[in-house]
């Protein structure tokens, strides 16, 4: 035996992952149902980076720091696909870009990206801005309204016209209303026997789920048919879509198109619409961070609409949606099915389990993020979040399936946001603080129900209101050790 060799340090072996034993059979089912954020918070605190959990017979693990979770979504991205949980989504966003996987995913990518590059945002930001303006035309002093509605209502209308060049103006409540039935049924089809009494049997919950998929497929089937029959090319995605022939000559089916159509009405409406109410709310608890934005909008837009060249003037409420997106990320958790053993963080992870990620649990860890429950838009302003790990932030996930709407997304929630706040400010009305509620994002549970103030009021409303510091519920600072 060479003595070289015979001298050289046995390799290091993946440590042993811990976590929570959980129950006979059901493992931690139902923990992670009835808390689901709890749940987390607890075992990364207890157990640290890897650690491991069983769901039914399913080992699944949860990695929290930022360079676990660069390996997850980029390094090591190619020994992952999605996870079973968006499966579990199909009934309501089919085979489209967030759930297809394989050369359908890339072929759609590829056909969806350049609707997203920054010369056609630029060409989008009027009517973001002029959506904002038409909804709350209405809005008078006093009124109560649900933030969370309206938002909703504001970024559906944004997406039909933007991408579709469709005019859903009188279906936007019943849209609304739909795709917040799926979203609130969408954690039981995680559960594959509640999955099946949702989906086969005339169960009421099962009936409500697929009545409202079908009120959503009515409206799609008829701005698709209505496109086909103009024949009009407008430049948008969808036309991109219509346009697209395939090696052997075919066109994408009705069925793919309303796959493709449904998947972006929810992923791209929603997202934005949670972003800005939990921005709003925070605002609306924070005085002195909603004084510095009025003051920044009055300089920058001086009363009038904001534009997409004004977005260089606007840095503090982009701060103030980066601020909300990483206390209250829309998308609060991304998960991955390994397709062979893989190491991730020291910890060797076994073909065939899930794997988790938390941008709620990786944006709130002190060792990262300083004072990391208060809201301090102004951390994004003052450098301290330049030195910031890769993946300490990622509210639109990372890697190669990394959002596509991104830069659609921060430039909508900040048209939107200062369409909004130039002319109107909010009082929180809860009888108790907002909840968050994981479900496919990250809603407010019960709404967010607020009550309109103008603008004009706001320095006398603002003298008589003392200035408080916002510490957000959730994860305690020292909750995530290393």
């Amino acid at each position: 035996m060479n003595a070289h060799a015979a001298a050289d340090p046995l390799p290091m072996l993946p440590r042993p992952s811990r976590g929570p034993k959980g129950l006979p059979l059901l493992g931690c089912l139902p923990s992670l149902r009835l808390d689901p954020l709890g749940f987390l918070e607890r075992t990364a605190r207890d157990y640290g980076d890897g650690a491991s959990f069983r769901v039914l017979s399913l080992q699944a693990f949860l990695f929290t720091r930022p360079e676990s979770v660069e390996e997850v979504l980029v390094t090591k991205a190619r020994s992952f696909a999605k996870g079973r949980g968006l499966d579990a989504g199909r009934p309501l966003l089919g085979n489209g870009l967030l759930t297809s996987e394989g050369e359908l995913w890339k072929r759609q990518r590829r056909l969806a990206q350049p609707a997203f590059h920054r010369e056609r945002i630029a060409h989008y930001a009027e009517a973001m801005s002029r959506a904002a303006d038409a909804a709350t035309g209405a809005w008078r002093e006093g009124e109560r309204r649900d933030l969370h509605q309206e938002m909703s209502a504001i970024t559906l209308r944004i997406v039909a016209e933007t991408l579709f060049s469709a005019d859903v103006e009188g279906d936007i409540g019943a849209v609304a209303a739909s795709l917040a039935i799926a979203v609130e049924e969408f954690p039981k089809l995680l559960n594959p026997i509640r999955r099946v009494l949702l989906e086969k049997l005339p169960t009421p919950r099962g009936l409500r789920l697929r009545r409202a998929v079908r009120s959503l497929d009515q409206v799609i089937y008829q701005v698709i048919a209505a496109r086909r029959a103009s024949g009009v090319d407008t430049g948008d995605l969808l036309s991109t879509y219509l346009a697209e022939v395939d090696e052997d000559g075919g066109r994408m089916s009705d069925q793919q198109l309303r796959d493709e159509v449904m998947t972006l009405f929810l992923a791209g409406h929603e997202t934005t619409a949670i972003a800005l109410t939990w921005a709003f709310y925070l605002l609306a608890t924070n005085p002195e961070a909603e004084r510095r934005l009025h003051d920044e909008l009055e300089t920058a837009l001086g009363g009038r609409r904001p534009l997409f060249d004004d977005l260089p003037n606007l840095k503090y409420t982009e701060a103030v949606v980066k601020e909300a997106m990483r206390l209250y990320p829309p998308a609060w958790g991304i998960g991955r099915r390994a397709l062979a053993d893989v190491e991730v963080g020291g910890v060797r992870v076994p073909a065939g389990a899930a794997v988790f990620v938390s941008p709620w649990l990786t944006h709130r860890d002190e060792r990262h993020h300083a004072d990391p429950l208060s809201f301090r838009p102004e951390r994004w302003l003052d450098g301290s979040t330049r030195t910031l790990p890769r993946f300490a932030y990622f509210p639109f996930g990372g890697g190669a399936r990394q959002c596509i709407g991104s830069g659609f997304a921060m430039t909508e929630a900040v048209l939107v946001l200062a369409a909004v706040a130039r002319r109107f400010r909010f009082t929180y009305e809860g009888k108790r603080e907002p909840r968050p509620w994981p479900s496919i994002t990250l809603r407010p549970r019960g709404g967010m129900p607020v009550s309109v103030v103008a603008v004009k009021d706001y320095s006398t409303s603002m003298a008589t209101k003392a200035p408080s510091s916002l510490r957000t519920p959730g994860l305690p600072p020292s909750l995530i050790t290393p």
